[in-house]
C-alpha cells in the first residue's frame, strides 16, 4: 500500500467547503464589480469627469471604491436598473406590436369597430359600411 495515495486525507471535506465558498465569493465580487462599472456608464445625470473619477476609484482601490459607491449611489443604482429594464421591456413590446401588427391591421380595425358598435357609438349601418370598406 505504499504506492496508493488517499485523496480524502489530503483534501478534507472542510477544505472543499472553504474552496467552494471562496470561489462563490469571488464570482459574487466580480458580478458586483461589473454591475457597478455598468451603472457608472448607465447614469446619464453624471458628467464625464465624474464617471472617470468613479471608474478610477473603483478600478484602483476596488474594495473601498465598491463599498463607497454602493453607500453613496446604491439607491440610484437600483432605480437606474429598474428604468433600464422597463425601457427594454417597452422597446420589446413595441417591436412585437410592430411586427405582429403588420399582417393583422384589418383585424385590429374590425375589433375597434365592433367595440364602437357595442358601446353604441356606431349604428349598424355605419358599422356595415366601415366593415365593407376595410374588407375591400
Amino acid at each position: 500500500m505504499d504506492g496508493h495515495v488517499l485523496l480524502a486525507y489530503d483534501y478534507p471535506v472542510l477544505g472543499a467547503f472553504w474552496t467552494v465558498m471562496w470561489i462563490f465569493l469571488w464570482v459574487l465580487w466580480l458580478m458586483l464589480l461589473f454591475r457597478i462599472i455598468i451603472d457608472i456608464f448607465r447614469d446619464h445625470d453624471m458628467s464625464g469627469w465624474a464617471k472617470a473619477a468613479w471608474l478610477l476609484f473603483v478600478v484602483i482601490v476596488p474594495f473601498l471604491g465598491v463599498l463607497v459607491y454602493v453607500i453613496a449611489r446604491g439607491k440610484g443604482m437600483g432605480q437606474r436598473e429598474f428604468r433600464a429594464a422597463k425601457d427594454q421591456q417597452q422597446a420589446m413590446d413595441a417591436y412585437i406590436r410592430e411586427t405582429a401588427g403588420g399582417g393583422g391591421g384589418s383585424a385590429q380595425e374590425l375589433a375597434k369597430l365592433s367595440e364602437l358598435k357595442a358601446k353604441g357609438d356606431l349604428t349598424e349601418e355605419e358599422f356595415q359600411q366601415a366593415k365593407a370598406k376595410l374588407l375591400q
